[in-house]
């Protein structure tokens, strides 16, 4: 089979689609605020227990907090489930989503910074984790005229892959594929002073075993890489979610002086650790974040 051939017919990973698909579509019929709640809701309730979702956040944190009374442990792992739901659903409701927040002014030292780079056609990357919804964050700048391109990783089902790519080429700016392809053009949008977003807390078998809450964790250094390599400011940015559950508050923390891809990568994980231990249910515990960091 040449390497560009479609892949074979998966029927499961085809009925998974339908099936989501099919729920996804049901959402999109209600009102958005009665969309998100449901689906924050299912994804409680029925489709993380159901999904080994549950299990696993809550194995996190046992991991990472074993000490914490076991109620608060599942208080936690539910509302991780819950905002993991809402950001799915968000994030195909492209039109009231970016509506909402194109409303949001970014805050925190970060700002003036990257407005600053704008001005100077200087590339900053923007990196963040599965924390609240970043894309609130990135539909809230791309709003105020910033050229914001993301950087997304394949789903092995090709299937949601197809219109999950859809849903992040919608919030604006330009997506790109990890692989070679995808290198080159974020590469190149970035030397034309544009502005990349970056998720760097899942478990890289390439990575570097970084002290993560506590744990190492495989992690990549490739945003710092990145941002020596081209010069490009390093900011870390989070969009919080609110308690009404469908706002977002955007903070962007000052730059990440330069030094070595390491010392970066660490001061980036720090600034998520702040995040996650002030709101602990807006991070995704449902990743297997530890699973080769003692390798």
């Amino acid at each position: 089979m040449s390497q560009d051939a479609d892949p074979p017919f998966r029927p499961d990973h085809f009925l998974v689609n339908l099936a989501a698909r099919g729920l996804i579509g049901l959402a999109l019929a209600l009102p958005y605020p009665w969309r998100v709640g449901l689906m924050g809701w299912l994804m409680r309730r029925v489709i993380g227990p159901l999904a080994g979702y549950r299990q696993r956040a809550l194995e996190n944190l046992a991991l990472v907090w074993p000490d914490l009374p076991a109620a608060q442990r599942q208080a936690i792992a539910a509302a991780s489930l819950d905002n993991a739901g809402r950001t799915l659903i968000e994030n195909y409701s492209t039109r009231a989503f970016t509506a909402r927040a194109a409303r949001i002014e970014p805050q925190g030292p970060g700002y003036p910074a990257l407005l600053a780079a704008r001005q100077a056609k200087r590339p900053v990357i923007l990196v963040s984790g599965h924390f609240g919804n970043y894309e609130a964050a990135r539909a809230a700048l791309v709003a105020q005229g910033f050229d914001i391109g993301g950087l997304y990783r394949n789903l092995s089902n090709r299937y949601f892959n197809a219109h999950y790519v859809r849903t992040m080429e919608a919030f604006g700016g330009p997506v790109f594929p990890q692989g070679r392809a995808g290198t080159a053009g974020f590469v190149r949008h970035l030397k034309e002073g544009g502005q990349l977003v970056l998720l760097f807390d899942q478990d890289v078998a390439t990575g570097v075993a970084l002290p993560f809450l506590g744990h190492p964790a495989r992690t990549a250094l490739s945003a710092a890489q990145l941002a020596l390599r081209l010069k490009a400011d390093l900011i870390p940015f989070f969009a919080t979610r609110q308690p009404d559950g469908l706002s977002f508050q955007v903070d962007l923390d000052a730059p990440i002086p330069h030094s070595d891809a390491r010392t970066m990568t660490e001061a980036l994980t720090r600034a998520l650790e702040a995040r996650v231990k002030d709101h602990p249910g807006q991070w995704f515990w449902i990743h297997r974040r530890w699973k080769g960091g003692g390798q």
